[in-house]
């Protein structure tokens, strides 16, 4: 055995593997930053996720409120038919609301589709208010079963909206702060993750409205 060329092998080998050392750290490190972007995109996809299924349920709310306002229409014009004014005001504003291009996508909650479906049904609501003041006039009318049972419902719906509502607000902005926070705002711009737009309420909305007959 010649024992003189064990040092320099052994020389060689300590070499050859000193050159690999950045090539592996790089690696590393690359890993990390790649696992490290895998979470954070799954989470603003669960984020995001989480906040698109939340507006479904209040477009559902306010289409159940939709839904209840024709045969409050009917009942009225059965005792009041000469409040029609207020009657076709109700049924215009239920009909705007109820447009498929105010409805709005999961993919399309931006501020401006935001903004078109708020006054839409802040129209709605202001002309339902106005027919319920004019079944003030009404003894018959506000004593009327069908009335009472349409109340209980509109109360139910109006107070599912509110709540509906303020979920989805707190869970879109969650996710809105969360793509805005450094570093997690660089994998949520890679990725093409933009902000949802929030339900901003109108001056004293923030309280469901109170249906009395």
């Amino acid at each position: 055995m010649n024992y003189k060329e064990l040092p320099e092998n052994t020389t060689k080998k300590s070499n050859t593997m000193k050159k690999f050392i950045p090539l592996i750290v790089i690696g590393l490190l690359i890993f990390l930053f790649a696992s490290w972007g895998i979470g954070v995109n799954n989470t603003l996809v669960q984020e995001r996720g989480t906040a698109r299924a939340q507006w479904a349920n209040v477009e559902s709310s306010y289409q159940r409120r939709a839904d209840l306002i024709p045969n409050l229409v009917a009942t009225v014009k059965g005792y009041a038919n000469h409040e029609k004014e207020t009657l076709e005001a109700v049924i215009k504003a239920r009909a705007e609301a109820t447009k498929p291009e105010i409805n709005i996508g999961k993919d399309a909650i931006t501020p401006e589709n935001m903004a078109q479906f708020e006054k839409a049904q802040q129209g709605l609501s202001s002309s339902l208010s106005r027919l319920l003041v004019s079944v003030e006039r009404y003894p018959e009318l506000k004593a009327d079963q069908s009335f009472l049972e349409l109340q209980s419902q509109l109360e139910g719906t109006e107070n599912r909206i509110n709540v509906e509502r303020n979920r989805f607000n707190n869970l879109a902005g969650k996710y809105n702060i969360t793509i805005e926070q450094i570093p997690t705002n660089i994998i949520a711009g890679f990725r093409n993750f933009n902000p949802i737009a929030l339900f901003k309420s109108a001056p004293g909305s923030e309280n469901a409205p109170k249906v009395e007959f």
